[in-house]
């Protein structure tokens, strides 16, 4: 026999579907929208179909926009030349909070999984290969330091190093495992900081 009314396990059960809500929280919620005014209902049920049907993807770096070019790629005095990749939407404003780097991004997505059949080509690696055209100078490979991650980064360098375009990995502040998304800005700026060049080079010298 349910406790709660059918609708509110069907709303309980839509929360649960959002990454880290268990629940105990999803329920939570579900009861706070109970105690909102009916306005608040309906502004909040717009702004889920507003989030969902009006934001895309920057067609430069991938990440998410609600415009043809993300607010990073469109802002004039970042430093072209450079392109920090990412994971995720996530560690990239991760790392713009930082308020350090200055130049521009692209997401990638997700990174290379064989146990879960993510290989390259689903990734947003072509797409970062036709941004190579000769402007950039740098390419920053900050993936998490995770297995996943280490594979995408040694994948992307040897992809890219023969075009003739520097790339380096983000070293210094970022332990095994870690997650950009989490990190503080301290460690965030040391790990851009002490990047170092994939080019052959062995991090643990």
């Amino acid at each position: 026999m349910a406790v709660y009314p059918e609708q509110i396990e069907r709303l309980c059960d839509m929360f649960r579907r959002l990454d880290g809500i268990g629940r105990k929280t999803a329920m939570r919620l579900t009861l706070s929208v109970l105690d909102l005014p009916l306005e608040d209902v309906e502004a909040f049920a717009g702004a889920l179909m507003a989030a969902k049907t009006e934001v895309g993807f920057c067609k430069c770096c991938q990440n998410i926009s609600s415009a043809e070019l993300c607010p990073i790629c469109a802002a004039t005095g970042r430093d072209r030349s450079i392109i920090c990749v990412v994971e995720d939407f996530r560690a990239a404003m991760a790392l713009e909070k930082m308020q350090e780097y200055n130049g521009l991004y692209h997401v990638l997505h997700g990174v290379i999984s064989p146990m879960k059949g993510i290989g390259p080509d689903k990734l947003k690696i072509r797409e970062l290969i036709k941004r190579l055209d000769g402007s950039v100078s740098e390419v920053i490979l900050a993936t998490n330091p995770t297995p996943e991650g280490e594979t995408t980064a040694m994948y992307l360098s040897r992809l890219i190093a023969p075009l003739g375009v520097r790339v380096s990995r983000i070293a210094n502040g970022m332990p095994v495992g870690g997650d950009l998304e989490y990190a503080d800005e301290i460690t965030l700026r040391r790990a851009i900081e002490g990047r170092y060049s994939m080019e052959g080079a062995n991090p643990t010298k």
